[in-house]
């Protein structure tokens, strides 16, 4: 489900149970067991979504265009919380010092992110994300499925043969079409909007300290 889908099902669960609870405050002595019951669901259910829209929000961390929440998959957490890390991370969560996770739908500079445009993600210098294990950078549609290419690539990782630039940088493109001469660092994005997953598993200290801040999402811009 896409933020703007989501955004008008979290409304219109709004609209309803504002309905229904003035419904119910106005028109009390017409109320019956059942439909109580129904009501009583219906905010009941209502509310919760509401919630954890609300602490997915709070939680959050955004940084350069990226999301991400410290502390899920962490046991003993709350429901709300687990929900609200699921809001953001739909699918399988593990424990930080397993696994981190950020996901981004638009640049560093707040723009939706879109085949349309062309894009660097670019790690400089012994910057790339600290792990004892590997990391990885996934392209999703904007329903968060893989986008056919035609090299079949999906995701690019520290084992798909980046090449570095001279000073030791790394600059991974992110555009429909294979950038000319770089296409060992290409990631395909397919025409419309995309979002980007990076993974870190095993992650360094200062990732799960909170210092680690991935670089943004940059729109390369055509020379005029």
């Amino acid at each position: 489900m896409s933020k703007k889908t989501y955004t008008i099902f979290i409304t219109f669960i709004g609209l309803i149970c504002g309905y229904v609870i003035i419904r119910h405050l106005l028109f009390a002595d017409s109320l019956t067991l059942r439909n109580a019951l129904v009501q009583g669901f219906l905010i009941g259910f209502g509310l919760a979504v509401v919630t954890v829209e609300i602490l997915a929000r709070f939680k959050a961390t955004k940084v350069n265009g990226w999301i991400t929440i410290y502390g899920c998959g962490v046991p003993g957490n709350g429901m709300f919380f687990r929900a609200a890390c699921s809001q953001i991370f739909p699918g399988p969560v593990n424990v930080p010092e397993e696994a981190m996770y950020w996901w981004a739908h638009v640049d560093g500079a707040g723009h939706t992110l879109s085949g349309e445009h062309d894009y660097i993600l670019h790690f400089p210098p012994d910057s790339l994300p600290p792990n004892d294990a590997f990391w990885s950078l996934t392209m999703a549609d904007a329903k968060n499925r893989f986008v056919t290419n035609p090299i079949n690539r999906y995701s690019v990782s520290d084992r798909s043969g980046l090449v570095p630039n001279a000073d030791g940088s790394i600059d991974i493109y992110i555009q429909n079409a294979s950038p000319a001469g770089h296409a060992s660092n290409w990631l395909p994005a397919p025409t419309r909007n995309f979002n980007i997953w990076l993974r870190v598993y095993m992650p360094g200290k200062v990732i799960l300290d909170g210092k680690y801040m991935v670089p943004p999402i940059v729109e390369i811009k055509l020379k005029q």
